[in-house]
């Protein structure tokens, strides 16, 4: 079983950053990718980032791309999601999760293991 644990969360002004991270206990993390998502009230769950096992490959939607920045620290079974330029509309509960198929995971049902999330508020 795999536990993930989301931390970073907060209130921030726009145009602000935040650093969220996600430990990973349970299972070994280095060979699997990792993804970010977040769900906003009212909305539903969306891809922001996905990280290969190596940390070498990374992919991110048009409407995070250039200000978030997914990471991995294997040593440390952490991910972590750099935000800066943040926005209003980045206001959301932010989800790590965990695929252990090969390969990255763009959506929802390619991920089999979930954190709890945590809250990012923009305010304007």
């Amino acid at each position: 079983q795999v536990q993930l644990v989301e931390s970073g969360g907060g209130l921030v002004q726009a145009g602000g950053s935040l650093r969220l991270s996600c430990a990973a206990s349970g299972r070994t993390f280095s060979g699997y990718a990792m993804g970010w998502f977040r769900q906003a009230p009212g909305k539903e769950r969306e891809f922001v980032a996905a990280i290969s096992g190596s940390g070498s490959t990374t992919y991110y939607p048009d409407s995070v791309k250039g200000r978030f920045t997914i990471s991995r620290d294997n040593a440390k079974d952490t991910v972590y999601l750099q935000m800066n330029s943040l926005e209003p509309e980045d206001t959301a509960v932010y989800y790590c999760a965990l695929r252990i198929n090969y390969g990255l995971g763009l959506t929802l049902p390619t991920y089999d293991y979930w954190g709890q999330g945590t809250q990012v508020t923009v305010s304007s």
